[in-house]
């Protein structure tokens, strides 16, 4: 279970690539990965992600009230069927992009 961070000064983006349950035991990594980067657009890969559960989508959403993004200057990609199931369910299509 980890977080790892990749950032483009270039284009202005970060991608975060989160492995294994998304949940409470990653909310500093996580909460670190994005903090220094406002006005960024933000990617996150959601490929090694088995599991979310609702500590991964609180920090999904304090991740968003913090950066105060609108629609698509964040996008969760990658995900599981089961996870994308879960975000879909919670309506998280309606503040994140979901591919």
């Amino acid at each position: 279970m980890s977080v790892t961070t990749q950032v483009d000064n270039n284009q202005q983006r970060v991608t975060i690539s989160i492995e294994g349950a998304f949940g409470f035991n990653l909310v500093h990594e996580f909460r670190q990965s994005y903090s220094e980067q406002k006005g960024y657009k933000f990617v996150i890969d959601f490929r090694k992600v088995d599991y979310i559960d609702s500590a991964g989508l609180g920090m999904l959403l304090n991740m968003h009230k913090y950066l105060q993004q609108k629609d698509g200057e964040i996008s969760i990609t990658n995900s599981m069927p089961q996870v994308k199931k879960i975000l879909l369910i919670s309506r998280f299509d309606k503040k994140f992009s979901i591919e």
